[in-house]
Parts: C-alpha cells; sequence; structure tokens
C-alpha cells in the first residue's frame, strides 16, 4: 500500500513538474508572454524560467538522493551493530560455557581458571552480571557449607573459595536484583578486606577470625553470624542485622555502627568499641555491654 501512495505522489509530481515546464512561463507571467509569433524577449523569459526550474529540480533530486543515501547509511549502520552485538553475544556464550567448565573441573588450579574467567565475563557484560553473581554465590555455598547441626567451621577457607569471594568483593556497582547470598557457609579465617557486601544474607555465616577491615556490610543479614576473633576495623556496618551475632574477642575499632540491629548481641568481650558507637546502634535490654557502658 505505502509503495503504491509513494508510485502516485511521484507520478503526480513527475506530471506537475513537466505541466511547469511547458505551460509554467505562461502561467506564471501570461500577460506579458505572446502565445504566437514569439520574440527574442519571449524567449528570454521562457529559457530562463525553464532553467531555473531544471536547475531546482536538479537540486530536489540531489536532496533526494542524499537523504535516500543517509537512510540506507544508517540502516546499514544498524544492521551492522546488531549483526557485531549478536557475535558478541555468542562470544560470550562461548566464554561463559568454557569457564563454567572449569568452575565445575576436578583440579583446583581449573576452578580457580574459572573464578576468574567469570569475572571477566561480568566485567564485560552488564547483562550476564546477576547470573555470574549467583553462580560464583553458589560455588561458595557448594563448597563452604557449614555442617548440618548448627557446628562451627573447622577449617579456614580454601582456595577457590577464597578467590571466589574476593571476586564478589570486588564486583562492578551495578543495581543488583537481589541480595548477594552467603547464608550458613564456612568463611572462617577469610580475607575480606574492603570488600563490598552491603546487603548481603550471611545469617549463621562461620566468620570467626576474618580479616573484615574496612568491609561494607551496610544493611547486610548476619543473625548468628559468627564473628569470634574477627577484624571489623574501619567496617561499615550501619543499619546491618547483627542479633545474636557472636562478638568473643572482635574488633570493633571505627567500625560504623548507626542502626546497626545489636539486640540479643554479647559486646561484652568485643575489643575497640566506644559508647559513643555503640549508642548510634539499636540495643535493648538483651544487649550485653560492659558494666562501665
Amino acid at each position: 500500500m505505502k509503495r503504491t501512495l509513494r508510485a502516485a505522489a511521484l507520478l503526480l509530481v513527475s506530471a506537475g513538474y513537466l505541466m511547469l515546464m511547458w505551460r509554467g512561463p505562461w502561467m506564471i507571467d501570461g500577460g506579458h508572454l505572446r502565445t504566437q509569433n514569439l520574440q527574442p524577449a519571449d524567449g528570454v523569459i521562457v529559457t530562463g524560467f525553464r532553467t531555473t526550474l531544471v536547475a531546482i529540480g536538479a537540486g530536489v533530486i540531489a536532496c533526494l538522493g542524499l537523504y535516500y543515501t543517509h537512510h540506507s547509511l544508517q540502516h546499514t549502520r544498524a544492521r551492522d551493530r546488531e549483526q557485531a552485538e549478536l557475535t558478541r553475544e555468542g562470544q560470550v556464550t562461548d566464554r561463559y560455557v568454557e569457564a563454567i567448565k572449569l568452575l565445575s573441573g576436578d583440579h583446583p588450579t581449573q576452578r580457580l581458571g574459572g573464578i576468574y574467567s567469570l569475572e571477566r565475563i561480568m566485567r564485560d557484560s552488564a547483562k550476564d552480571h546477576t547470573t555470574v553473581v549467583a553462580v560464583l554465590a553458589g560455588f561458595v555455598r557448594q563448597h563452604a557449607r557449614l555442617p548440618e547441626g548448627g557446628a562451627p567451621g573447622s577449617r579456614p577457607v580454601d582456595e577457590e573459595v577464597q578467590a571466589a569471594l574476593t571476586v564478589l568483593g570486588r564486583r562492578p556497582v551495578r543495581d543488583e536484583p537481589s541480595r548477594l547470598d552467603l547464608r550458613r557457609t564456612n568463611l572462617r579465617g577469610a580475607d575480606l578486606t574492603n570488600a563490598r557486601f552491603g546487603r548481603a544474607r550471611l545469617a549463621d555465616c562461620d566468620l570467626s577470625h576474618a580479616d573484615l577491615r574496612g568491609v561494607d556490610l551496610e544493611n547486610a543479614w548476619l543473625p548468628g553470624a559468627d564473628l569470634t576473633g574477627s577484624i571489623l576495623t574501619k567496617a561499615v556496618l550501619s543499619r546491618a542485622n547483627l542479633r545474636g551475632a557472636g562478638f568473643d574477642g572482635t574488633v570493633l575499632s571505627g567500625a560504623r555502627l548507626r542502626d546497626t540491629d545489636l539486640r540479643g548481641t554479647d559486646l561484652r568481650q568485643a575489643q575497640g568499641y566506644d559508647a559513643e558507637q555503640v549508642g548510634t546502634a539499636r540495643t535493648d535490654a538483651t544487649t550485653g555491654l560492659p558494666a562501665s557502658e
């Protein structure tokens, strides 16, 4: 239908143009032009009019040519971009498949290669960010699952789990639809220095003797977590849920505790904190504080 309308419009414009070429001088200046026995003066007017009309027509045709050339170029570029995006997506998919194969390998070196390959994919492809985070979190939960019955972790995290935690802790800052889920994992002795674990779900985790200096745990969920002997110097714990967490020997020097939920938490054996810090947290009669506090 559109092609028919365009053809009809082109036919009408062409007919109108030819009519102007033929009768245009008399239509515009018919009062001064003879229709018969033309004189040289009449010829000059007719020729000038038709020359002008030809120049205008040539200009219009040139403009249309430029327009269609530009339109075709834009279409070609869009198609090239789509093809390049499809190619890139295919390459990312291939890399992802290879990384998963490495992650599920039997040798620790293979698993390490898979972890760092996934990190590269996560940084290169924002679309795959959420998937990679979920895969690495699942890897940690699978390889560092605490035994049933609430038993504490018996040994520090292994190299692959530490690598996955390091990658998760330095992941790009992007919108994430769900919280990082590391519940009931053995993270004993893990190095999470300056890691970004805001909003993470770490309920009932064994974080004993972990290096948590400068860690961002804002709005994180850590009820029942074991923080015995861990170092939380300058950690961000604002609005975190730490109800019932263990703090024996935990160092809290400079930690931010604004609106941190410390109800049911015993801080009597914690070290390095002061009344001002605790005063900004949420406490009640079940919060254990030294007598001097």
